[in-house]
């Protein structure tokens, strides 16, 4: 059995969980987040909290996850989750149109997202760190790694699209791999 699993998960006021056969919808202040779970697994609404069981010893990980994701769904209708990005690189820029993100990423044209209905952005007044915010923290994160993924960071320079504070190992460029050895430079010529 799962100990994650097994606890309740404890919903605060003005949060409400509707259960319809394996799709459960967790509505409450800033929104709602629908999600289906396993139909081996049964989950209840008991005392304001919500149960998550199963009958079999094998499916206790199955359980843990149902009831993390669960516990997720709640915590984002109550608070929303948070992603932040950071755009670094000579002349990269961003920049919102309505629903709408539009970079400049070194390209030779501007690089365009639809953000979801369901997803706030925000960006600062130089177009370099990207706000997203949301209830469902599944969405969020798919929606900031392609963001990402449009320009990775550069391993050589370090320019392109990253999450804020994180690190990025810089490889040495080609001067410093072939820098202070003499026969590098000869090539291995033989006469």
């Amino acid at each position: 059995m799962s100990r994650i699993g097994n606890k309740p998960v404890t919903l605060p006021e003005k949060v409400k969980v509707n259960i319809n056969g394996n799709e459960i919808v967790v509505s409450g202040p800033l929104g709602s987040v629908k999600r289906k779970f396993d139909p081996r697994i049964s989950v209840a609404v008991e005392n304001n909290n919500v149960i998550v069981k199963t009958d079999s010893p094998e499916l206790g990980a199955i359980q843990g996850t149902t009831r993390a994701l669960i516990n997720n769904m709640v915590r984002g209708v109550t608070a929303k989750f948070e992603k932040k990005l950071e755009i670094q690189g000579v002349g990269y820029k961003s920049q919102l149109t309505g629903k709408k993100l539009i970079m400049q990423l070194g390209y030779s044209h501007p690089v365009e997202f639809n953000i979801p209905a369901d997803v706030d952005i925000a960006i600062d007044q130089k177009g370099l760190i990207i706000t997203l915010q949301s209830c469902d923290r599944e969405k969020l994160g798919f929606i900031a790694s392609y963001i990402r993924n449009s320009k990775s960071p550069d391993p050589y320079k370090g320019k392109g699209v990253r999450y804020v504070g994180e690190y990025v190992k810089k490889k040495p460029g080609k001067a410093a791999v072939g820098a202070g050895t003499v026969a590098g430079a000869a090539g291995g010529a033989k006469k």
